[in-house]
C-alpha cells in the first residue's frame, strides 16, 4: 500500500505529493517510467512497470522505436499502462551522471512528461526519482531539480493535471526527498 507522506498545493492549483510506495501500483492517469533511450526495459523502475504490466507494454515500447527512433530527454514516448492501474506509461529518457549537462537534461525529462501527460488530457501523474537509481544521478541534487521543473512548468503552461505522485520506493531516496522538499516548501 502506498503512503501520501506530505502535500502542498501549488499557486497554480495543482497538487505535489511525496508518496512512499510501489510506482506500479498507483491509480493515477499515467505513471513515468524511468527509461533508457532505446525503451529496454531490463533493470530497475522500466523492469517494475514492464513486469506487472505485461509485454504490451515491451511491445508498444519496440513500436515506438522502430517509428520515431531512440527516446530524447526532452520528448518522452509513452505506451498504454498494459495490465497496470494506470491508462498510460510516459517513457521519460533521464540522464546517466556523468555524460554532461544532466541538470538540464534531467530538467527536460520532467518537464516533457508533463506536457505528455497533458497532451494525453491526464489529470494525475505519479513519477519516480528519475536517473537516481542505476543512471547515478545525486538524490539531493535531483530532488531540487525535479520539484523546480514541477513548479516551472505549472507557472508557464496551462495545464489538464491536478495532482503529481512523487513516488518514491526505498527508504533512502524519501529521506533525500523529503529534506529537500523541506528546504523548499516548510514555512
Amino acid at each position: 500500500m502506498n503512503t501520501v507522506l506530505t502535500e502542498r498545493a501549488l499557486p497554480s492549483h495543482q497538487t505535489i505529493q511525496i508518496v512512499q510506495g510501489d510506482i506500479t501500483i498507483e491509480t493515477v492517469d499515467a505513471i513515468v517510467n524511468a527509461a533508457n533511450e532505446h525503451l529496454q526495459h531490463g533493470g530497475g523502475v522500466a523492469w517494475a512497470i514492464s513486469r506487472k504490466g505485461g509485454p504490451t507494454i515491451q511491445n508498444e515500447s519496440d513500436d515506438w522505436i522502430r517509428q520515431h527512433g531512440p527516446v530524447p530527454h526532452a520528448h518522452p514516448a509513452w505506451t498504454s499502462g498494459g495490465l497496470l492501474p494506470a491508462k498510460y506509461v510516459i517513457h521519460a529518457v533521464g540522464p546517466v551522471w556523468g555524460d554532461g549537462d544532466e541538470d538540464k537534461k534531467l530538467s527536460d525529462a520532467v518537464t516533457g512528461s508533463l506536457r505528455v501527460a497533458d497532451e494525453l488530457k491526464c489529470s494525475s501523474i505519479a513519477l519516480p526519482a528519475i536517473s537516481t537509481g542505476i543512471f547515478g544521478f545525486p538524490k539531493d541534487r535531483a530532488a531540487d531539480i525535479i520539484y523546480s521543473a514541477i513548479e516551472k512548468y505549472f507557472e508557464s503552461n496551462e495545464s489538464n493535471l491536478k495532482v503529481v505522485k512523487l513516488t518514491l520506493f526505498d527508504q533512502a531516496t524519501v529521506d533525500v526527498f523529503l529534506k529537500s522538499w523541506q528546504g523548499k516548501w516548510a514555512k
